[in-house]
């Protein structure tokens, strides 16, 4: 397989891992973590097949076209820098998920942990591989995202709910500054293509548009790595499970920042700008970060708040613009990798084995773990930068840049004593978990008999600390190669020279060093008391939280400015909203009419025909009085906006547009019942009446809205009128009618425009069909009728009453007493239905019917089965499942999109052509009937869904009514 098709494979890999986690029952705890553990190890080989291609400055590309026009593709690049950092997403992600095999407990929902983080695995390749600027910042986001449901998993833990909403809030708001920076990038640059951009360095360093684009990527990049000021996101995100913490601070979320400022170095760095925003940043992280690691009493606090100050570290690095001190960045991003991990997995097996990470309670752990007290002691010195250990290495080459000149400026020259002091306090609190976890007395009171974990659990963390080691003491023949592979593929030709010996001789920085570990050693006697009994945080800062400033900040938003706006423009009623948007909607299209000078003309009845004036005239007539008996009776509006809705059937019809009046009609039939089922759980209308009659202001309010309706009303029909009668030489439809069959491969013109040419639209359309459903489930799940509406409707009651029918005391149905032989032959019409719609669904590209028709005469199907039955009834015989129906529906119409990719089309180009049936002749087949399955799909899941929700509405009413009933008696 070529290289550039492994790229593809290689992201794909993880998403559809993920699918088939979700996939999973609950209870098959080995089978999705060999799954997953299979996709990782595949995507850790595809990395290692594809080095020789990105060696010595090669460059791996996947294009495929997007939006050419725009300069936008779907463009994958594999260079040595995104090769390290695939090697880490795969490598430690593979280590991760055999670890968590092991922490989850079998009471998890174990096959959603690991569909999420195969998700966000991939989310982390696609940012790291992507080679156009927008699609990385598609990536970025989707980061975010999974990485909120990787915090918030224990989502009934409210640390964990709150801790997810934080880091979403925080890095999705970063997110949207970043992607506004690379839009100006891009426009400086002339392109979205990264290549383009990273050539491009000089004339976006001279634009004027260099300083908010260089502010807004910042906003970015520090959000996502936590530097301050936005550093408090990530010690609350510790309600993760640890697996999470591991995988998320070591190699992958918090990373990304510093991976973007790294990949835009050659482009944004070496101006002054750039070297007070990320050196003030980068200092002030390193110092507070390791500062308050100190005073942290759990052991995922301290190693979060140390992760937080190398970051610091690497952000500091970076902003001195120097080529020396980006070799040092990136070798610090991979030193801390590997021993960050393993820190928290050891973390995570000393609460998993002892039942608790406070380290005012652990103590003398050695003795009953003695081989993970070991790991966890070398990992923790190569994280105060010990001589022989690879972070020893990085940390060296940071204190020699240090001490060098970069800019003039008092940030610069109070480097190397911030640098000495940040390194003494990485050794108090390496020192502290050391000493505090594994020696001192034996552990009292503990929840769990502390026991070292399974061998597989702690491989993991013998093979990170193994190369922390050897990294540590032959730095030159294990990562020499590959630090410079990912050197040069960030500066190039600016590529400096280095040496990553262990030895320098006595030198500034190796007395910086020796200061940092004496000092720090020092420190930690002097604090070892009052650490071990001192309450949580530092004792300076106790008091400033960022989390607590953060929380004030949503108060102040959501409860001060957004009740101000509610107060004065919004209401709880929908009439006065949907006022206020009908008046925004008319201004808005009337101002570019008239000031272009729109005339639609006078209107014309010339050749109008009788049978089709007489026909409008009524759906006039039933539209105004389904406006009319809206204030007064609901059920005869909705009859009324039925017949209106009959009469535009009929205008498709006479105007030669059978698709779309066969859609219209089922629409028509499907929202009209689900309305009707939705009817009885709206209040019953109070009008504002005094001894005279209505108000006056009642009356001014409706003579308004009337108004209002009016001119609406008259401006859509005269836009209708003025498009209608206008002679145009050329139209759009003129070209799908003509390359319908041509170029999609059916004579259905609609439908081929639905399925083939505009089928991005369609695909944002049964998307957004899919949340609607899902939201209107929630809202209806938390609706509570009003009182007057729980009680039996009164049609019922006097059918029960004439029936001595008695309902089913389990379930309130009554359905099959009061309508028993409507009911049977709505039970008889369910396969003919279902047959219906597969022949619907099968015509549909050559004629009238397709998915959407197909799907909702599918779901008048299911809708008439809980009609005849009742939703008990129903339920207990078919097994529907519209979640899943709407999963299904928008993974197919994606994955039809996507295979074109790998015929090196675009997303979502059609492929037909005539397939020769035995007994049957030529048959048309075109990929778009897939699409087409998945827009059927989803169209039944998403109305059945609602049905549902209004079914299970009379359920719940009823169970109120009994309890009523049962209290009263009482």
């Amino acid at each position: 397989m070529a290289d550039e098709n492994l790229l593809l494979l290689l992201l794909a890999l993880p998403f559809l891992g993920s699918i088939l986690a979700g996939a999973f029952r609950s209870n098959a705890r080995n089978a999705e973590a060999w799954l997953a553990g299979a996709v990782a190890l595949c995507g850790l080989a595809i990395t290692i097949y594809l080095y020789p291609a990105v060696d010595d400055g090669g460059v791996v590309r996947r294009q495929i076209e997007w939006i050419p026009s725009l300069g936008l593709g779907f463009t994958l690049r594999m260079d040595g820098f995104a090769w390290m950092f695939a090697m880490l997403i795969t490598g430690i992600g593979f280590l991760v998920v055999l670890y968590a095999r092991y922490y989850m407990s079998p009471a998890d929902p174990v096959p959603r942990f690991f569909s999420f983080l195969l998700a966000f695995m991939g989310a982390m390749l696609g940012m790291v591989i992507s080679g156009d600027l927008i699609l990385l910042a598609v990536f970025w986001e989707l980061t975010s995202i999974f990485s909120f449901l990787l915090i918030g998993y224990w989502y009934h833990n409210a640390a964990a709910r709150d801790g997810a909403r934080m880091a979403l809030t925080i890095t999705g708001v970063g997110g949207l500054c970043l992607l506004v920076g690379l839009m100006i990038i891009g426009h400086i640059a002339g392109s979205y293509d990264l290549d383009v951009v990273l050539a491009a360095g000089d004339k976006i360093r001279a634009h004027d548009l260099y300083l908010p684009a260089l502010i807004l990527i910042c906003m970015g990049a520090l959000t996502k790595s936590a530097q301050f000021p936005f550093h408090f996101w990530l010690p609350n995100a510790m309600a993760a499970p640890t697996p999470v913490s591991a995988y998320l601070h070591s190699a992958t979320m918090v990373k990304a920042g510093v991976f973007l400022l790294a990949r835009f170095f050659p482009v944004l760095a070496g101006t002054y700008e750039w070297f007070i925003i990320l050196a003030f940043a980068g200092m002030i992280t390193l110092t507070l970060g390791a500062y308050f690691a100190i005073f942290q009493q759990d052991l995922k606090g301290l190693l979060a708040y140390s992760t937080i100050s190398h970051l610091g570290l690497i952000t500091t690095l970076l902003s001195l613009g120097s080529p020396l001190a980006a070799v040092a960045a990136i070798f610090h991003m991979m030193n801390h990798a590997t021993f960050k991990a393993s820190l928290f997995m050891a973390a995570g097996i000393i609460d998993h084995e002892t039942g608790t990470r406070d380290m005012r309670r652990l103590s003398g752990l050695f003795a009953f773990m003695p081989i993970t007290a070991t790991l966890a002691m070398v990992a923790s010195a190569a994280m105060a930068g010990v001589p022989l250990l690879n972070g020893f290495l990085s940390k060296e080459m940071f204190f020699a840049e240090a001490i060098e000149t970069h800019a003039d400026s008092f940030l610069d020259r109070a480097l190397p004593y911030v640098a000495t002091v940040a390194g003494a306090f990485s050794v108090v609190y390496s020192l502290r978990f050391i000493h505090t976890v594994f020696f001192g007395p034996k552990p009292v009171d503990l929840p769990h008999e502390p026991h070292e974990p399974p061998h597989w659990m702690r491989f993991p963390i013998e093979f990170l600390v193994l190369a922390c080691l050897v990294v540590g003491v032959i730095p030159g023949l294990t990562v020499g190669p590959y630090l410079h592979t990912a050197v040069v593929a960030v500066l190039g030709d600016a590529t400096p020279q280095y040496s990553l010996a262990v030895w320098h001789g006595l030198n500034v920085p190796l007395i910086m060093s020796v200061i940092a570990l004496i000092g720090g050693t020092v420190l930690y006697m002097l604090l070892k008391r009052y650490l071990s009994r001192c309450e949580e945080g530092p004792p300076i800062f106790r008091r400033l939280k960022g989390q607590r400033i953060f929380e004030r900040i949503l108060v102040t938003l959501s409860w001060r400015w957004a009740r101000f706006v509610e107060g004065n423009l919004g209401t709880r009623r929908l009439q006065p909203q949907l006022r206020l948007l009908v008046v925004v909607a008319f201004l808005a299209a009337l101002w570019p009419l008239f000031s272009a000078g729109f005339n639609p003309g006078l209107p014309s009845f010339d050749g109008l025909d009788p049978v089709f004036g007489m026909m409008w005239a009524v759906g006039i007539v039933c539209a105004l009085a389904a406006a009319y008996q809206a204030k007064y009776h609901r059920l005869a509006a909705l009859i009324l906006v039925g017949g209106a809705g009959i009469v535009t059937c009929l205008t498709f019809v006479w105007l030669s547009a059978p698709d779309l009046a066969l859609t219209q009609l089922l629409v028509e039939i499907v929202t009209t019942v689900l309305i009707l089922l939705g009817l009885r759980w709206l209040p019953k209308r109070v009008e504002e009446i005094d001894a005279v009659g209505v108000t006056i202001t009642a009356r001014l309010r409706r003579h308004r809205d009337f108004a209002i309706a009016t001119l609406c009303g008259a401006g859509i029909a005269m836009i209708a009128y003025a498009v209608m009668t206008r002679p145009v030489v050329d139209t759009i439809g003129d070209y799908f009618l003509e390359h319908a069959y041509s170029g999609g491969g059916g004579t259905n013109v609609v439908n081929v425009i639905l399925v083939d040419f505009r089928s991005f639209d369609t695909m944002g359309e049964i998307a957004v069909l899919g949340v609607v459903a899902l939201t209107v489930f929630a809202l209806l799940r938390r609706f509570r009728p009003a009182a007057d509406s729980i009680e039996t409707p009164e049609q019922q009651r006097i059918q029960n009453a004439y029936d001595d029918a008695q309902p089913d005391r389990e379930t309130g149905d009554t359905a099959r007493e009061y309508i028993m032989v409507p009911s049977i032959i709505m039970n008889w019409m369910f396969p003919v239905i279902i047959v219906l719609a597969a022949y619907l669904f099968l015509r549909g590209h050559d004629l009238p019917g397709g998915g959407f028709a197909a799907g909702i005469t599918m779901a008048i199907g299911f809708l008439l089965q809980y009609l005849a039955g009742g939703t008990r009834w129903v339920e207990e015989r078919l097994r529907i499942l519209p979640v899943r129906w709407i999963g299904f529906g928008l993974l197919m119409a994606a994955a039809t999109g996507m295979g074109s990719w790998f015929l090196g089309y675009p997303f979502l180009t059609t492929y037909f052509q005539y397939l020769e049936v035995p007994l049957i002749g030529k048959v048309p087949a075109a990929t778009a009937l897939l699409f087409d399955l998945g827009v059927f799909s989803l169209v039944v899941g998403a109305v059945v869904l609602v049905l549902i929700a209004l079914a299970h509405q009379s359920i719940r009413s009823y169970r109120v009514r009994e309890a009523a009933k049962a209290t009263e008696e009482a």
